[in-house]
């Protein structure tokens, strides 16, 4: 498994480097095919935070884990604890259930808008206009419902844009406020009353 750790924000230290090569290196008997898998490690400190983010991807399936403390080391060791665990849970499903690979016909684009914050709402500042701080494109992988709510599950997100496997039409899956499970489906056809 290739393993890359980058640094933001800090000075980049060997010892952490190491201690974080060595931790995916250990949870990589739960990844299946290690050739085709990588795994990336950012290392961050946000307001005196320290943050790790992990992403290991598997032969389309994505598993993310990111986890906030006071140490690094226990950042890492949380992120990538939650990722074991992520895995555990779902290893027999991941068995089961082969991802396909996106066909490439439909990709999506996630675009995240800042806005005025609710402590500048309250102290009055003129409203701004939205605008646009981070851009993602990835293509919307074709899979079952199933599939897709455990894609969402093993990479930590609220929502995930798939193309159903059974009707070719793209869907969003998310989790709502109450721990069910929500389905948007996506129709040419007009909808029945």
């Amino acid at each position: 498994m290739q393993v890359s750790v980058t640094f933001r924000q800090m000075d980049p230290t060997p010892a952490l480097k190491e201690h974080a090569t060595d931790r995916v290196q250990k949870i990589s008997k739960y990844v299946a095919n290690l050739e085709s898998s990588d795994a990336s490690v950012v290392l961050s400190i946000e307001k005196y935070m320290h943050k790790a983010d992990i992403t290991i991807n598997s032969r389309g399936l994505m598993i993310r884990g990111s986890e906030k403390s006071d140490d690094m080391y226990a950042s890492i060791d949380r992120a990538i604890d939650k990722i074991e665990r992520q895995l555990k849970r779902y290893r027999e499903k991941v068995k089961r259930h082969k991802p396909r690979q996106a066909d490439g016909n439909y990709r999506v684009r996630l675009n995240v808008i800042e806005g005025m914050t609710g402590e500048e709402e309250e102290a009055g500042a003129p409203p701004v206009s939205p605008r646009i701080t981070q851009t993602e494109e990835f293509a919307a992988a074709p899979m079952s419902v199933d599939e897709a709510i455990m894609q969402m599950d093993l990479l930590d997100n609220n929502f995930l844009v798939f193309q159903n496997a059974l009707t070719s039409q793209i869907n969003v899956v998310y989790r709502r406020k109450d721990d069910n499970y929500g389905l948007i489906e996506v129709s040419t056809e007009a909808l029945r009353r």
